[in-house]
């Protein structure tokens, strides 16, 4: 029986991630490129077929082994075998721990909000917490939990004392958290200077992004350049260098002060709802240029080396 070959394997089990599957689909398509997309409902089949050697592929963009249990031993045995795995769960748990990325960052010398990092309450329920080390953060300050992720969840974006830190320890007490200064944007011309990076592969695409509304715009180089923006290019490949993946996006704020800061560290599966379906979705031309990165690269037109690119 011949060997069913595929350049690029999709994993995938949002609903809302439908229409970014699609386009990366296509666009892998019209470059020729044998494609695959795979949901729950096929995981187990799918892994039998490639354990057995009926099927094989090149290249892995895992939108699913983080939330899907049914893809994680897809994703260990593809590389064990040696295909290449967008992202591998081992880079995106330690990529995703806010604390680790904080302190990762500081060494590389990324402008991140005033933090004061707590252990998590089941590992020390009694924290002693001065009014002098809470005083860096200003108030209101932010509270987050360094692991639990999506759709703000365990944030307490205006924290003003050391009773909001103790109710917030107990909503995930088996999480570590994070005290943050709350960052004040520049605003011209009502724009808020918020921005949304996204890394893949090697390219940088930035969009504005206000953290109010959690609306996007899209922003071009010239764009950005008129606005004294183009650092910003360099400091989601800094974090692209320190987190060890390659398809990801960073929040950073221009603040009052003209500071680049990254607010919110590493997102490991980016949202990529499509704006014209969704209010607060990512601009469709980004999502498409994304899409399309993605194929170039499963067909070789990326170099791995250049996808990896280091700053």
């Amino acid at each position: 029986m011949p060997i069913a070959r595929y350049d690029l394997a999709i994993t995938h089990d949002w609903e809302y991630d439908r229409d970014f599957v699609r386009l990366v689909a296509e666009s892998a398509r019209s470059r020729g490129l044998d494609t695959v997309l795979i949901a729950p409902a096929d995981a187990r089949r799918f892994l039998e077929d490639f354990r057995s050697g009926a099927l094989d592929f090149r290249v892995l963009l895992d939108r699913a082994s983080g939330s899907s249990p049914e893809f994680v031993e897809l994703q260990a045995l593809a590389l064990r075998r040696g295909r290449d795995v967008i992202d591998g769960l081992d880079k995106i748990r330690w990529a995703s721990d806010k604390a680790t990325m904080h302190l990762e960052f500081l060494s590389a010398g990324i402008n991140t909000p005033h933090t004061v990092i707590l252990p998590a309450y089941v590992a020390q329920p009694d924290i002693r917490l001065t009014a002098r080390e809470l005083a860096p953060l200003g108030v209101p300050f932010v509270i987050k939990p360094a692991n639990t992720t999506g759709g703000s969840l365990g944030v307490v974006a205006d924290a003003a004392g050391l009773a909001d830190v103790l109710a917030a320890r107990r909503s995930y007490p088996a999480d570590k958290y994070l005290l943050q200064e709350k960052v004040i944007p520049e605003v011209r011309n009502e724009r808020r200077f918020w921005l949304r990076g996204f890394y893949v592969l090697g390219e940088v695409y930035l969009t504005w992004w206000d953290d109010r509304s959690h609306l996007y715009a899209e922003i071009g180089y010239d764009e950005a350049a008129r606005h004294g923006l183009i650092p910003i290019y360099g400091i989601v490949r800094t974090i692209a260098r320190v987190s060890r993946l390659r398809f990801f996006s960073t929040e950073v704020a221009m603040d009052v002060r003209g500071r680049f800061i990254v607010v919110d560290y590493v997102n490991e599966i980016c949202d990529m709802r499509l704006r014209s379906v969704h209010a607060d979705g990512v601009p469709d031309a980004i999502v498409a240029r994304i899409a399309d990165r993605i194929a170039a690269y499963a067909g070789g037109a990326v170099e791995p080396e250049r996808a990896a690119e280091e700053v």
